[in-house]
C-alpha cells in the first residue's frame, strides 16, 4: 500500500483530508467568551460616551440658566466615572484575553509540530519556525480582542450620527457629506496595511532565521575568525526590516493624518451650523456642546483605523501561523505487531524533497535479527533510509514492513516502543541525565539506566558530574562525544525488536567507539540492527552493507565482497 509523506493541508482542508482549523478560526472559537464579554464592555463604554454630551450639554444650559447645573451634574459625574470604570475592565480583560490566546495558539503549534515529526521544522526552518511560534502567535492571539473592539469602534460613529440626527437632521447631513473621504481612507487604509503587514512579517522571519543559523555556527565563527563578515550577514535582513517598517510607519501616518484634516473639519462644519441655528434661536448653548462631541464621534476614523490595523496585523500573523500548522501529520495506524525478529522490507521506497528525490525506488531487507550498515557519500541519503526504516519518514511512494506489517498501519505507541534510536546530534530535552536516558514511552528503572549508560561507556562521567544522575541536562558541562554516549544509552535502555543508530558514534575515539560497538552486539543481541555507517570498521562488523549511491543502492554484501570493487573504497577515501 503506497504511503504519502507529510503534505502541507490547506486551513479549510481538501478532498480526502480532515478539515484543519485555521488559527484565526480556533482562537476566536477558543476566546469567544471574552470576546463577547469585551464587545459587551465596548458597548457600555460607547453608551456612556454618547450619553456623556447630553448630560454635559444639560448641565451646561443649567449653568447658563443661573443655577448650579440641577440633575444633571450628578449624571456627568456618575457617566465619567462609569466610564473610568469600565476602561479599567476593557483594558485588564484585553490583556489576560490576548495572553490566553496566544498561549492556546503556542500550544496548538507545538503540538502539531510534534505529530508533524521533523518534516515540519525541515519545511520551514528552525528561525522561522520560532518566529512564528513566538511573535505571530502573540500577534494572532490579539486578533479577539481587535474583532471586539471594532464593534464600539463601528458604533461610537454610527451612535454620534444618529444622535445628532435627533438632535436636528442639518447638523447630521453635515457628517454625512463627509462621509465619503472618510470611507475612502478606510478602505485604501485596510489595503495598504495588509501587504505592509504581510511584508514586515516576512522579513522577522528571515532575520530570525539568519539568527538562529548564525548562532548555531558560533564555534566555528569564532575559530574562523570571521565575526564580523557573520555579524553582517546574520543582520542583513534588517535592511529589508527596517525598509518595511518604515514602508507601514508611512501607511499608518498617511492614513492619521488625513484623518487628523477631516475629522476637525467635520467637527467644524456642524459647530459652524449649529452657531447659526443657536444664533437663530433653535438651538441652546448646551446642546451646541452637545453635538460638538457627537461630531467628533461621528467622524471618529482613528479609532476605525486602530482597530483595522490591528485586525490586519492579527490576520496577517495567523495565515503565516498557518503555513506551519497545516503540515499534516505522517499517516497511522492502530494495529499491533505479532511477534517477531524487527525483520524489516522496504519496497519501491521514493522520497521526495524539495522537488528532488533522494531515495528513488529502494527495494531491502534486513533479516531479523541481523546488523546492516548504510553507507555511502554524504548526500547519498543514508541517513533518509534509516528514517524511513524507522518509521520516522514516510515516504511518498513505496511501503515499509516491519515483521510482515505496514509501518503506517501500526499503532504510533506501538512503533515507538519497538523502535530504538541513536542520532549523530541527540537532543536532552528532560530535566536530568537519567531522564533523558529514559526517556521513552515507559519509563525505565534505575537500574536499567545505569546498565544502559554502563553498555554505552557513559556511566564513569556521569557519576563525576555533582549531582551524577540526577545532574540536571542544562547544567551538565558534556563534549559531543558525551552527549553522543547518552543518546546511545538511551536507544540500549529500550528494549525494542528494531534499533537505529544515525551516525551515533561518529563523536567517539577509536577506543571508546570499539568497547560501544561491541557493546552493541551484546546487547543488540536478538534485535534488528541498522547502522548509518562512517567508519570502516563499523562497516566490517555489519552482518551485511548496503551502499547507496544518490539515493538507489548501488551494492549489497559483506563490507569484504564489497571492498574489491575500487568506486567502493572510494567511499570510505571521500
Amino acid at each position: 500500500m503506497p504511503e504519502r509523506a507529510a503534505v502541507p493541508v490547506p486551513p479549510g482542508g481538501g478532498p480526502g483530508v480532515p478539515d484543519v482549523p485555521g488559527a484565526a478560526r480556533l482562537v476566536l472559537r477558543r476566546a469567544r467568551g471574552r470576546a463577547v464579554v469585551l464587545a459587551l464592555v465596548g458597548l457600555a463604554a460607547t453608551a456612556v460616551e454618547l450619553a456623556l454630551p447630553a448630560a454635559l450639554g444639560a448641565a451646561l444650559d443649567g449653568l447658563v440658566a443661573g443655577g448650579a447645573g440641577g440633575a444633571a451634574l450628578p449624571w456627568c459625574v456618575g457617566l465619567i466615572g462609569a466610564a473610568v470604570v469600565l476602561e479599567g475592565v476593557r483594558t485588564v480583560l484585553a490583556g489576560t484575553t490576548d495572553a490566553r490566546a496566544a498561549a492556546v495558539l503556542r500550544r496548538d503549534l507545538v503540538d502539531r509540530l510534534l505529530a508533524a515529526g521533523p518534516e515540519a521544522v525541515r519545511r520551514h526552518g528552525t528561525g522561522e519556525t520560532v518566529t512564528r511560534g513566538t511573535v505571530n502567535a502573540a500577534h494572532a492571539g490579539g486578533l479577539p480582542v481587535a474583532l471586539a473592539g471594532l464593534v464600539p469602534a463601528v458604533l461610537t460613529p454610527v451612535g454620534g450620527l444618529v444622535a445628532l440626527f435627533l438632535l436636528d437632521p442639518r447638523l447630521a447631513l453635515v457628517v454625512l457629506l463627509g462621509a465619503p473621504p472618510l470611507v475612502v481612507l478606510l478602505r485604501s487604509f485596510a489595503r495598504s496595511t495588509a501587504d505592509c503587514v504581510s511584508r514586515y512579517q516576512d522579513a522577522q522571519g528571515a532575520l530570525a532565521a539568519r539568527l538562529v543559523e548564525t548562532l548555531a555556527g558560533a564555534r566555528t565563527i569564532a575559530a574562523a575568525g570571521t565575526r564580523g563578515r557573520e555579524r553582517d550577514r546574520a543582520l542583513e535582513p534588517l535592511v529589508d526590516l527596517g525598509r518595511q517598517g518604515r514602508r507601514l510607519w508611512r501607511v499608518q501616518g498617511a492614513a492619521a493624518a488625513r484623518a487628523a484634516v477631516l475629522v476637525p473639519l467635520l467637527v467644524l462644519g456642524v459647530v459652524a451650523v449649529g452657531g447659526l441655528l443657536v444664533v437663530g434661536g433653535e438651538l441652546g448653548a448646551g446642546e451646541l456642546l452637545a453635538a460638538s462631541r457627537w461630531a467628533a464621534l461621528a467622524a471618529g476614523a482613528g479609532s476605525l483605523v486602530g482597530g483595522l490595523s490591528a485586525v490586519v496585523r492579527a490576520r496577517g500573523a495567523a495565515r503565516r501561523l498557518d503555513g506551519v500548522r497545516a503540515v499534516a501529520p505522517p499517516p497511522s495506524g492502530d494495529r499491533d505487531l505479532p511477534p517477531g525478529p524487527g525483520a524489516v522490507v522496504l519496497r519501491g521506497v521514493t522520497v521526495r524533497r524539495d522537488g528532488r528525490e533522494v531515495l528513488g525506488g529502494v527495494d531491502l531487507e534486513l533479516p531479523g535479527g541481523s546488523t546492516t550498515a548504510v553507507v555511502g557519500r554524504s548526500g547519498s541519503g543514508k541517513s533518509v533510509l534509516a528514517a524511513v526504516a524507522g518509521g520516522l519518514v514516510v515516504p511518498d511512494g513505496g511501503e515499509v514492513l516491519l515483521d510482515g506489517v505496514p509501518v503506517a498501519e501500526v499503532a504510533p505507541a506501538v512503533l515507538r516502543r519497538e523502535v530504538g534510536w541513536a542520532f549523530e546530534r541527540p537532543a536532552l530535552v528532560s530535566g536530568t541525565l537519567a531522564d533523558a536516558i529514559g526517556l521513552g514511552p515507559s519509563p525505565p528503572s534505575r537500574e536499567r539506566i545505569v546498565a544502559a549508560a554502563r553498555s554505552a561507556c557513559a556511566d564513569g562521567f556521569l557519576r563525576a558530574l555533582p549531582e551524577g544522575y540526577d545532574t540536571p541536562c542544562a547544567e551538565a558541562p558534556l563534549s559531543g562525544g558525551e552527549a553522543q554516549r547518552i543518546g546511545l544509552a538511551r536507544a540500549f535502555v529500550h528494549r525494542g525488536r528494531l534499533l537505529v543508530l544515525d551516525d551515533a558514534t561518529s563523536g567517539l575515539d577509536a577506543v571508546t567507539g570499539n568497547r560501544v560497538e561491541r557493546a552493541l552486539e551484546e546487547v543488540g543481541r536478538g534485535r534488528t540492527r541498522l547502522v548509518v555507517a562512517h567508519r570502516p570498521r563499523t562497516a566490517a562488523r555489519a552482518d551485511g552493507v548496503v551502499w547507496l549511491e544518490d539515493g538507489r543502492v548501488r551494492g549489497r554484501g559483506t563490507h569484504a565482497e564489497l571492498w574489491a570493487d575500487p568506486a567502493y573504497r572510494a567511499v570510505w577515501r571521500a
